[in-house]
């Protein structure tokens, strides 16, 4: 097995078509096609499943790709550190609820590495497409929540894909309204007086379980409910139907506008925000500058 044979694998894996990767790595499809079965026979797997449309991952392919992307990125910082070159654009993502900081911890991390060529991923995506990207090697870093009543089952869900958890900040859960919400003035919002309004919550698909919802309190029965993709979508309904949503409490002005506010709600449940990553995997350079960064915006909640 080579490095070359890695690539090509990671490349395949990416693009998600062997006749496409062919063209991008300058190869003829049956040589590629070669490679990959000479390295399913050495490490006696199946990294690919082949049909009409393309080819998908298996499992255990998942977890080749994510040793493969790590050796392919030590051999760069060699090949940086004592020939002084680099051949490969950065490539780097990040899976998460949707939180201000992680952007913010993007922009700081793209900033850094602002080469003239990169391929750099954000997903703000469900909590269970969190785990199984981190899990696959998609990402390298996830970042989600766990509270007292879905530690447990998110937890399980981490030892099964050989993740681990690591807290970033506890916070206190808030209500994000409107400025100009009847409720905006008071300084402790109790959930009964919540009830008149509409509750927004981000949609996790057929996983639409408290134990998955971005949301703590997902238990709380609440009248009227109203499930959304995206965050834009979110706020924007926050401000038109006079909504809510409940969240960590920090916000940022410039990504989510002057006219939502944070409001600390009284309730004793704590939201333990924090990182997943595979177990024992090396970090790489973008990793680790995007972890300071999420330490240096966290360090403002």
């Amino acid at each position: 097995m080579t490095l070359q044979q890695l690539k090509y694998i990671v490349t395949v894996a990416e693009i998600g078509n062997i006749t496409e990767a062919a063209e991008r790595l300058y190869i003829s499809q049956p040589s590629l096609t070669r490679a990959i079965h000479l390295i399913e026979k050495e490490m006696q797997l199946i990294i690919f499943l082949r049909s009409n449309r393309g080819v998908t991952v298996t499992r255990e392919g998942e977890e080749f790709l994510a040793y493969a992307r790590q050796l392919l990125e030590q051999a760069e910082l060699m090949e940086e550190k004592f020939r002084g070159v680099s051949n490969r654009s950065p490539r780097f993502s990040v899976s998460c609820q949707h939180y201000s900081f992680a952007v913010n911890a993007f922009v700081d991390l793209v900033k850094k590495y602002d080469y003239n060529k990169y391929d750099f991923i954000l997903r703000e995506t469900q909590t269970h497409e969190i785990i199984d990207d981190v899990g696959s090697g998609k990402s390298e870093i996830g970042i989600l929540y766990l509270s007292e009543h879905n530690e447990e089952v998110i937890q399980k869900m981490l030892k099964k894909n050989d993740l681990v958890f690591q807290e970033l900040f506890t916070a206190r859960p808030h209500v994000f309204l409107y400025r100009n919400h009847p409720l905006a003035q008071k300084q402790l919002i109790r959930l009964e007086e919540l009830e008149p309004y509409p509750y927004l919550s981000f949609e996790q698909g057929e996983f639409n379980s408290f134990y998955y919802s971005e949301e703590v309190l997902g238990t709380f029965d609440r009248p009227k409910n109203i499930k959304v993709r995206d965050r834009a979508t979110l706020f924007n309904l926050v401000i038109g139907l006079n909504g809510y949503t409940v969240s960590s409490g920090v916000l940022d002005e410039e990504l989510n506008g002057e006219n939502i506010i944070a409001r600390p709600l009284d309730v004793r449940e704590r939201m333990r925000i924090g990182t997943i990553t595979r177990k024992n995997a090396i970090r790489s350079r973008y990793g680790e500058t995007y972890m300071k960064a999420l330490e240096k915006w966290t360090g403002k909640a």
